[in-house]
């Protein structure tokens, strides 16, 4: 008895408490999606709209959620043999991307609680699925193991499978869905080889012990890893959408409603960059030689090729507008992989530049997609050349359009825009990869013209009976997320070291 009780004493428990206020964002939202599941079963169809209110209630508890987690100091699912290795870290990285990807979502149900309504889409089924996507994108974040991280990455991308092809007897929803369907489950695929490689040359599933593993891996198994680290990168590559991984994302757009179209613009590529860079700057760091110049060159064909494809599109076909914004995305997710790509030359802070990017383009590119579905309401092909005198019939929503695209395009009054382009471009020229920065340049002046024709349009006089056509209202929930977007855009280009002060922090645990 007295040796069972000694050998008890000497075993470190496996029992540990759980932080609940760092998990708090992501269990908040997933408890509300499972609250609205079990009661669309009891609520008639006269009150289903309070189902997406309370959904829209809940995502904003959930936003509220990281407000204690400012201080970026907590963790919880720790080994008891390494207190250093944790399954969940709430550290700066995380809140700053759980706040772009849950204030994201959040303003896709603003603009849901109408879409819903007018497309006759099941709303019990429609928000349970939104809120599950948003768990998962926002606990991936977090995850500082392999497992976690897949998983994760799997709860936010099987759910917007499904909200892509909610639009039920519609021909390019069920294409959209479907190609989305099969390039993501591809990227799984991939991604899930690449890490069993790397844990049968690590012996490990957590980050910060991958990393000290890849330092030191048997020559028998350099290989295998090398394999692995170079699999895992392109599974993350299908859910960023860069080249050559990108062919699902216009006709994906599309076809898909378009308040999903712009959750998968800013949440679904959060999601695919916030894994790639905890992948590559935390546990594989010793392989940067192999992730850094691949990073760099998908860098310098997203941007060029998304870029060249916006180019191209006519203002008068069908679909224009959202094809625009869908290659506009491309080309914006070359600009987020640059200083990826950098931190393999430099220090991981340079991830601090992808993240203030992307706080900017997350609240720009949503208010584009806020007004787009404003407009959507009475000219629904969504041809660039439908937004024609959008300035005398509706002038905010013209001017807060104008204002989104001169901050994509890196022009004044959008000054939030240019900050965020000169620190990623500072990035690669600190990294020592001025061709990038240089190419980078070039891409950014062909951009301007793209922008620059939609924005004229918005100011030219209408033409013949489009101008006379009678004024509509435009629904509150719409007009508040167009508002909130606009707001956040005109705030940030006044007072760009709100974001920019994200690119000079430290954002991992020490």
């Amino acid at each position: 008895m007295t040796a069972l009780t000694a050998l008890a004493a000497e075993t470190p428990s496996l029992v540990q408490s759980v932080d609940w206020t760092a998990i708090a964002p992501v269990v908040i939202t997933a408890v509300v999606g499972l609250a609205v599941l079990v009661a669309d079963l009891f609520t008639a169809e006269r009150h289903k709209p309070v189902l997406g209110w309370i959904s829209v209630a809940g995502l904003a508890a959930a936003t509220a959620a990281l407000i204690p987690l400012r201080a970026g100091d907590r963790s919880t699912f720790c080994l008891t043999a390494d207190p250093e290795a944790c399954s969940y870290v709430a550290d700066h990285f995380t809140v700053v991307v759980q706040f772009l990807v849950l204030a994201g979502a959040l303003l896709t149900a603003l603009l849901s609680v109408t879409a819903v309504r007018d497309t006759r889409m099941p709303a019990g089924e429609y928000w349970f699925l939104l809120l599950s996507s948003a768990a998962g994108a926002a606990l991936l974040p977090a995850s500082r193991d392999l497992a976690t991280l897949i998983v994760a990455l799997e709860v936010a991308s099987l759910p917007a499978f499904a909200l892509v092809g909610m639009r039920r007897g519609d021909r390019l929803s069920s294409e959209a869905a479907l190609k989305f369907f099969l390039s993501s489950v591809t990227a799984t695929a991939v991604s899930l080889m690449g890490v069993s490689f790397v844990y049968a040359a690590t012996g490990s599933m957590h980050l910060t012990q991958v990393a000290d593993g890849l330092e030191d891996v048997p020559g028998q198994l350099d290989t295998l890893a090398m394999a692995g680290v170079a699999l895992t990168l392109v599974g993350f590559a299908f859910k960023t959408a860069a080249v050559p991984f990108h062919f699902w994302v216009p006709d994906t757009y599309v076809g898909a409603p378009l308040p999903i179209a712009g959750y998968l613009s800013v949440v679904g590529k959060a999601v695919g960059f916030t894994g790639l860079v905890l992948v590559t700057v935390i546990a594989f760091p010793a392989y940067s030689q192999i992730w850094g110049p691949a990073l760099a060159v998908l860098a310098a064909l997203t941007m060029t090729l998304g870029n060249a494809a916006a180019l191209r599109q006519s203002p008068d076909r069908p679909h224009s507008a959202v094809r625009l914004l869908a290659w506009s995305s491309v080309g914006q997710a070359g600009y987020l992989l640059v200083p990826i790509a950098a931190a393999a030359y430099t220090e991981r802070d340079q991830i601090g530049s992808t993240l203030a990017y992307a706080l900017m383009y997350a609240a720009v590119n949503l208010g584009a997609f806020a007004v787009a579905a404003l407009v959507a309401r009475t000219k629904p092909l969504h041809r660039i050349s439908d937004y024609r005198g959008l300035y005398a019939e509706r002038p905010l929503a013209a001017l807060s359009l104008a204002f989104f695209l001169l901050c994509l395009a890196g022009l004044p009054p959008g000054i939030i825009g240019l900050f965020a382009k000169v620190t990623v471009f500072r990035s690669a020229v600190d990294a020592g990869l001025g061709w990038l920065a240089v190419l980078m340049a070039v891409n950014v002046v062909i951009a301007l013209y793209y922008y620059l024709r939609w924005t004229a349009v918005l100011f030219r006089a209408p033409e013949g009976a489009e101008g006379a056509q009678a004024r509509t209202k435009a629904p509150w929930p719409v007009a508040a997320a167009i508002v909130a977007t606009a707001v956040t855009a005109v705030v940030l280009s006044g007072a760009p070291q709100l974001v920019l002060r994200v690119a000079s922090g430290s954002l991992f645990a020490q």
